[in-house]
């Protein structure tokens, strides 16, 4: 008797609450986002179209800075390849990371400089962004995103 209360006060002990184990799994995953955010942040101040390919589903979806939907992954690209999506600077400060099962919501402000043909080229802009990232297996892949001009950069 005197053995199967030590094992069990041992098994107690070492076992993580539930509660906990989920919130590890959150935090593990939330650093995984936050990890994807930057990859994906580089990839567009570098216009690396093979890592915006792996890092953007196919049916991607964005209401971009122009007031525009681009339809999907490849309109996007087109954009980059077109001198279009162009930055000498680009920040992103993420604000809220919020899971809703195999979906992260991601949202903050971001400054970009753009250059050659991008709009607003030799500015300072200011924008806010939201993320949609949707799990596929082990992989998480940016499904939607939309970003706006804050209004007092709209005017320039």
């Amino acid at each position: 008797m005197r053995m199967r209360c030590t094992i069990a006060l041992l098994m107690a002990l070492v076992t993580v609450p539930e509660g906990a184990r989920s919130q590890g799994s959150v935090a593990v995953e939330e650093d995984t986002i936050r990890s994807l955010e930057e990859q994906e942040r580089q990839a567009v101040l570098k216009e690396d179209v093979a890592a915006l390919r792996r890092l953007w589903s196919e049916e991607l979806i964005v209401n971009n800075p122009q007031g525009r939907v681009s339809p999907s992954r490849d309109a996007v690209l087109e954009r980059v390849k077109e001198g279009l999506i162009q930055y000498s600077a680009f920040e992103r400060r993420i604000e809220s990371v919020r899971f809703n099962g195999d979906i992260a919501i991601v949202m903050g402000g971001e400054t970009v400089r753009p250059v050659g043909n991008a709009p607003r080229a030799g500015t300072l802009v200011e924008r806010r962004f939201t993320n949609i990232w949707k799990k596929h297996g082990p992989t998480w892949r940016l499904i939607a995103r939309h970003a706006n001009v804050m209004a007092s950069e709209q005017s320039k």
